[in-house]
């Protein structure tokens, strides 16, 4: 996991999470070097508390803000712990810690355009979640497998690790898990142009996330808020074409994001808002949304907001040499080139 140059090149691959391939990434935890220190919940204490501070930092300056400081300490900290000595109490908790935490390297990693890495991570923070009997938070890692897995064109892996989400949610309880696997559902589905499915999807999502409860969650599934749900329902509309339906949630989402002076989120939606105003064919909406877009991106680290201008960029084309297009054009190629 300190091999950044390998970790970093190495490509995500839709299959690398069965047969021999999973066996043998996975045996990277047997390696780690042995400690007869007991183990004591204080120090499982510590590391989950580490990770309030580590979510933060991706949350509010982006995955590449914080990666590396994180993958040091999980290092040098965490995943030496577990080859220690614990009770079974220790262990399941420990487990689960680190789990969380190797989850967030993942998505940072994610966030941060590395997905050799994350795929990495994600597999790692699975087996950790099983370890630990948690099977809230091993739906929580495999709704991350399905957001990189669409991203990155697999949207019917993405779907299949979604319901397999949804399904060891039936062991377990988390309504804010269960909205966000409905959401990547439907992000899956409207990837693939079905409309009525993600309509079903998005339904389900909206009525899970009605019932959450925020004192009986947990501190992994916070982010599950208002800000991050709609602007995925409004990307998930966005993508089947259908602007009226993407706008509104688009305008929730920036709201909630700029009373959380959340830029990375703001970024995501302001670029889903821009792509329903040129979907409208209204140049003037779309170019004040997107160049809200770019400044929101220069305040955070994070390849997706970067992507995100570059594919309101691809679609602005259809607009010509308009001198709106050519100077959003000038401001994009700064941001890419910083």
């Amino acid at each position: 996991m300190d091999r950044r140059k390998f970790l970093i090149s190495a490509p995500f691959a839709a299959a690398a999470a069965i047969g021999p391939s999973r066996d043998w990434l996975l045996n990277t935890l047997d390696q780690l070097p042995d400690d007869r220190r007991r183990v004591r919940l204080e120090d499982v204490t510590a590391v989950k508390n580490m990770f309030t501070h580590f979510q933060e930092m991706d949350i509010f300056q982006g995955g590449g803000s914080g990666r590396l400081l994180l993958a040091g300490y999980m290092n040098e900290h965490v995943y030496p712990l577990l080859r220690r000595t614990y009770t079974e109490e220790v262990r399941r908790a420990l487990s689960g810690a680190a789990a969380e935490q190797t989850y967030l390297l993942g998505w940072m990693a994610f966030d941060n355009g590395e997905h050799g890495a994350a795929q990495r991570y994600l597999i790692q923070a699975l087996r950790l979640a099983e370890e630990s009997k948690d099977a809230a938070l091993g739906a929580h890692v495999l709704a991350g497998m399905a957001d990189q897995a669409t991203l990155l064109g697999h949207p019917h892996e993405g779907r299949r690790l979604a319901q397999a989400g949804r399904q060891g949610l039936a062991k377990a309880h988390s309504t804010a898990c269960m909205a966000d696997l409905w959401t990547l559902e439907a992000r899956a589905l409207a990837t693939l142009g079905d409309k009525k499915g993600t309509a079903h999807a998005i339904n389900q999502a909206e009525a899970s996330f009605d019932r959450i409860d925020r004192g009986s969650e947990p501190v992994w599934a916070q982010f599950i808020d208002p800000a991050y749900i709609c602007g995925e329902w409004a990307n998930s509309f966005r993508d089947l074409g259908l602007a009226g339906d993407a706008e509104p949630h688009a305008r929730r989402s920036i709201a909630y994001a700029r009373n959380q002076n959340r830029a990375r989120r703001g970024a995501l939606s302001h670029a889903a808002l821009a792509v329903t105003h040129i979907q409208n064919r209204d140049l003037e909406a779309a170019y004040v949304a997107a160049v809200r877009t770019v400044d929101l991106s220069r305040k955070v680290k994070s390849s997706r907001s970067v992507e995100a201008v570059r594919d309101v960029q691809r679609r602005m084309v259809s607009f010509g040499p308009h001198p709106l297009v050519a100077d959003f054009n000038d401001r994009a190629r700064v941001l890419s080139a910083a």
